[in-house]
C-alpha cells in the first residue's frame, strides 16, 4: 500500500496560516515582533539573491539567511546535485561502512585548507564549535577555552560558554568555566595564558555582532602566545568562511596564520541541507580518536548524511568553477567604496567596515542640533533605534532585506549572497541613499516611525 502525501496541496490549503501558526506552536514572539515592525511579508518563491512575495514584487536579499545562503536560493547545481543523490537510493547513514562522499567532501574541503588534515562532519556551527571545544580540551588536557567579548559562537551549552554577549547568556547559568578577554588585547591574553590552564582561544576573523575585525596582525601575534603556552588556536569561520570575505577564509588575510582547529558551516550547506565542518591537525585527532575503544567518543547521528555531503560538494564545485571569491573580492571593494564616500555626505553614518561582501554600516551621534535632540531620544528610550529606522524603510520602501547587526547596536550588517552583482549593489546604494537623505532632512515618514519605537520601547522596559 502507498501513501500519498501531496505536499503542494497541503502548502495551498494551509500556506496562508503561516503567522498563525507560528504564533501558536512554535516561538510567540517572533510573529509578534514581525507584526511590529512591518517585516511579516508574504514570500512566495525565491531565485539567486532575490525572492519574491505574493504579488509577484521582487526583493533584494542582502541578509542571505543570516549568511546560509552564500550561492542565494536554489543553484541549479546544487539542486541538481540533491536530486541526484536522492535518486540514487544510498545505503546512507549505516553506521557501520565508510560511504564515499563524506572522504569526497572532506578532500575537497582540505584542499582548501592549508596546514589542516582532517575533519568531523556535523549538523550546524554550533556542533562544529562544540566539536572543537572538545577536541581542544581532551588534546591538550585543559579545561579552560578563551574568548573575545562581544564574540558569538552559537546557542547551544559549550558554544555559549564562549558567547561574549549576556544578553544570550543570562537565564542559563552554569554555564562552563571559560573567560573572556578584549578582542586585539594581547596582554590580556597572555595574562590568562600564564595560568597554565588554558586549551586554547576561540576567535571570529569578523565578528559577527557589530562587525569587527581583529586588528591587523592580532591573529599572527596569538597564534605565536598560544604555542608558547602549548595551548591551541581555533578560529570559527562559520559566517566568514567559504569565500565571505574576499578569501576562502577571513583569517588568510593575514599572513602566517595556521590555526589548529578551524570551525565551518552555514555557505557549505548550499541553503538546503544543514552542515558543519571542523577541520584540525593531523595529531589532535590521533589524540582523540586514540583507539579502537575509542571510535565512537564523538559523533553524530546525522554527520556525514548524503545529502549534506552531496550539497557541499556542489557548493564547492561551484565557488571553483564560477570563480565565487575573486568575484566577492571585486563586489565586495566595489559596495564598501561607495558606502564609504557617503561618510563626508552624511552626519549620522560614522563609520563603514569590513570586508568583502561582510560589511557593517554604523550611525553616530550628529552634530547639527536638530538632528542631535531626535538622536539624543531616541538614544534614551533604547540603544538601535535608529538603525532598525533604516532597515524597516529599505523593507518597506525599497524591498530590501537587511538587518541590525545585534541587540543594542547602531549597526547594520550587510551579508548578502556572494553571486549579488553590480545592478545589486546600485540598486542597495540607491536605496540607501535615499533612506538617509529622508533622515537628514528630519522630518516625514522616517521619523515618525522612530516615535513608533520609540513608544513601543518604553512600553517594554
Amino acid at each position: 500500500m502507498t501513501t500519498e502525501f501531496d505536499l503542494g496541496a497541503l502548502l495551498a490549503q494551509r500556506g496562508a496560516e503561516r503567522y498563525e501558526l507560528h504564533a501558536k506552536h512554535l516561538n510567540p514572539q517572533l510573529p509578534r515582533m514581525l507584526h511590529t515592525i512591518g517585516f511579516d511579508k508574504v514570500y512566495e518563491r525565491a531565485e539567486g539573491a532575490h525572492f519574491y512575495d505574493d504579488e509577484g514584487n521582487d526583493y533584494l536579499d542582502m541578509l542571505a539567511g543570516f549568511g546560509v545562503m552564500g550561492l542565494g536560493r536554489h543553484h541549479p547545481v546544487v539542486r541538481r546535485a540533491l536530486h541526484d543523490v536522492l535518486d540514487m537510493d544510498l545505503a546512507d547513514l549505516t553506521r557501520f561502512d565508510c560511504q564515499p562522499l563524506p572522504g569526497l567532501l572532506a578532500e575537497r574541503l582540505l584542499a582548501h585548507s592549508p596546514h589542516l588534515d582532517r575533519v568531523f562532519f556535523g549538523n550546524s556551527g554550533t556542533e562544529a564549535v562544540e566539536t572543537a571545544l572538545k577536541f581542544a580540551r581532551y588534546a591538550t588536557g585543559r579545561p579552560r577555552i578563551l574568548y573575545c567579548d562581544h564574540a558569538f559562537h552559537g546557542l547551544t551549552t559549550g558554544s555559549l560558554s564562549v558567547n561574549g554577549e549576556n544578553g544570550f547568556r543570562d537565564g542559563f547559568d552554569p554555564l562552563l568555566p571559560d573567560t573572556a578577554v578584549p578582542l586585539g588585547d594581547l596582554d590580556a591574553l597572555a595574562r590568562e595564558l600564564s595560568k597554565g590552564d588554558v586549551a586554547g582561544l576561540i576567535v571570529e576573523p569578523i565578528q559577527g555582532k557589530g562587525v569587527h575585525p581583529t586588528p591587523p596582525g592580532y591573529l599572527r601575534a596569538a597564534q605565536g602566545l598560544l604555542r608558547r603556552y602549548r595551548a591551541l588556536l581555533i578560529v570559527d569561520e562559520v559566517q566568514t568562511g567559504l569565500g565571505r570575505t574576499g578569501d576562502f577564509y577571513a583569517y588568510q588575510h593575514e599572513d602566517g596564520v595556521e590555526p589548529d582547529l578551524v570551525c565551518v558551516a552555514k555557505a557549505l550547506s548550499g541553503g538546503y541541507v544543514p552542515v558543519g565542518a571542523t577541520l584540525g591537525k593531523e595529531w589532535i585527532f590521533r589524540k582523540v580518536y586514540s583507539s579502537m575503544d575509542r571510535v565512537l567518543v564523538h559523533s553524530a547521528s546525522f554527520g556525514s548524511n548524503a545529502q549534506a555531503m552531496a550539497a557541499g560538494l556542489a557548493v564547492l564545485s561551484v565557488m571553483e568553477n564560477e570563480q565565487i571569491v575573486a568575484g566577492v573580492r571585486r563586489t565586495g571593494e566595489l559596495l564598501k567604496s561607495r558606502l564609504t564616500a557617503l561618510i563626508d555626505r552624511y552626519e549620522l553614518l560614522a563609520d563603514v567596515r569590513g570586508r568583502g561582501l561582510m560589511i557593517g554600516i554604523e550611525f553616530g551621534r550628529p552634530s547639527s542640533l536638530a538632528l542631535r535632540s531626535r538622536w539624543t531620544v531616541l538614544q534614551a528610550a533604547r540603544k538601535g533605534l535608529f538603525a532598525q529606522m533604516v532597515v524597516v524603510p529599505l523593507l518597506q520602501r525599497h524591498r530590501i532585506l537587511t538587518q541590525v547587526s545585534g541587540d543594542h547596536l547602531e549597526v547594520i550588517k550587510l551579508i548578502p549572497p556572494l553571486i549579488v552583482d553590480e545592478a545589486d549593489v546600485d540598486r542597495f546604494v540607491d536605496a540607501f541613499t535615499a533612506v538617509m537623505d529622508d533622515a537628514h532632512n528630519g522630518s516625514g515618514l522616517l521619523w515618525d516611525f522612530g516615535k513608533t519605537l520609540i513608544k513601543q520601547a518604553v512600553a517594554n522596559r
